[in-house]
């Protein structure tokens, strides 16, 4: 297109996602920031001015429509959701579609399907209701009294002990402030943080292609290792091979989404080993460790989760070297987004602590 936008059919969902993206920001002057990469012509502008009119015009049972109708894909049970009749979800449909002078929804025999501009218009509608949400519940809180809340999502098997003693310490500072810490792996908290679920992460990138939508301060970095129960017939065998050992037993590994299970495959891959043939996938950091202790599988896991379990001879580790050093893993954030006061102390909190331990 010769570097600038052409703005016919599915040309637009750029810069309509990016009118999205500055009406949930609260701009109205600057109303779309246009990626380094493209160039806009004047009758881009006056086509954004134009989409910006429109999105002014959407109100809160618009989003909410819009989101339950990708829920349900069916008009008789999102006008229920909504508590209004189905003759009047219609019309509000059509009134939504009219306003942006185009189908959102194909009508098909099985119900509604998403057109690519309605998958757009989705995405910001299921934002702008989370953060409409979380801001009346902390808004609530602040009126009883409280002092806000924040959401922390945390890779658990990355220095636990960190991510314990910052929460220890944030609540010692706040005792009124309501925190979630939200345990799960690094791909999981990437989307809980795109989507506005949670306020930060302690994690690492999933994809190569993930920084350019989060900020990553590190923080540490963490050691894989492979252990067995303490009664495992391979305990104490300081003779092993890795090879033999994928093939004749059974392994706990995380799933194939997450930095440390690539790691791991890329590793076999580089010495030219096949994957192990018996494997549960395990999300679960408590899972994983009950299975290990009941079971003859083993479990390749960061050493920092493995500590007081190998100090307590409840684990043993194999003399195998597998995947021992993971990418560095740290503070993700939204690029271009301000946290709020309490999710700023909280990395400081962070940052001090990991300090301390290097």
């Amino acid at each position: 297109m010769s570097g600038a936008v052409a703005f016919g059919g599915l040309d637009r969902l750029s810069v309509v996602y990016g009118v999205f993206d500055q009406c949930l920001m609260g701009s109205s002057s600057n109303v779309f920031r246009l990626s380094p990469y493209l160039r806009v012509t004047r009758q881009a502008m006056e086509d954004m001015d134009h989409y910006a009119a429109l999105i002014n015009r959407l109100r809160y049972k618009h989003l909410s429509m819009i989101s339950l109708l990708d829920r349900h894909r069916n008009l008789h049970q999102a006008a229920g959701a909504l508590n209004m009749s189905q003759p009047a979800a219609t019309r509000m449909l059509r009134e939504i579609e009219t306003t942006f002078e185009c189908q959102l929804f194909e009508r098909t025999p099985r119900g509604l399907t998403p057109t690519p501009l309605g998958e757009v218009l989705i995405g910001f509608a299921d934002n702008a209701l989370t953060r409409l949400d979380r801001f009346a519940e902390e808004l609530h809180r602040h009126r009883s009294g409280d002092h806000g809340q924040l959401v922390v999502g945390a890779i658990m098997g990355a220095a636990p002990d960190l991510v314990a003693d910052a929460v220890i310490a944030m609540k010692r500072d706040r005792p009124r402030l309501r925190l979630r810490l939200m345990g799960e792996t690094s791909d999981q908290l990437v989307s809980l943080l795109a989507h506005n679920r949670i306020d930060l992460a302690i994690a690492r990138f999933a994809t190569a292609m993930e920084h350019n939508l989060f900020d990553f301060e590190p923080l540490g970095n963490e050691t894989m290792m492979a252990v067995v129960r303490r009664e495992h017939p391979l305990a104490g065998d300081r003779d092993l091979s890795l090879e033999p050992l994928l093939e004749a037993w059974p392994w706990i590994l995380q799933p194939l989404a997450t930095p440390a299970r690539q790691l791991l495959e890329k590793e076999l891959e580089l010495h030219g080993l096949v994957s192990p043939r018996d494997v549960v996938e395990c999300g679960s950091i408590f899972a994983a460790l009950q299975l290990v202790q009941r079971s003859d599988a083993i479990l390749v896991m960061s050493e920092s989760v493995l500590r007081d379990y190998l100090a307590f001879d409840i684990l043993t580790p194999l003399s195998v070297s597998i995947g021992q050093t993971l990418a560095p893993f740290g503070l993700l954030t939204r690029k271009n987004e301000t946290l709020n006061e309490p999710a700023r102390h909280f990395c400081e909190i962070l940052r001090q602590a990991a300090m301390l331990k290097r």
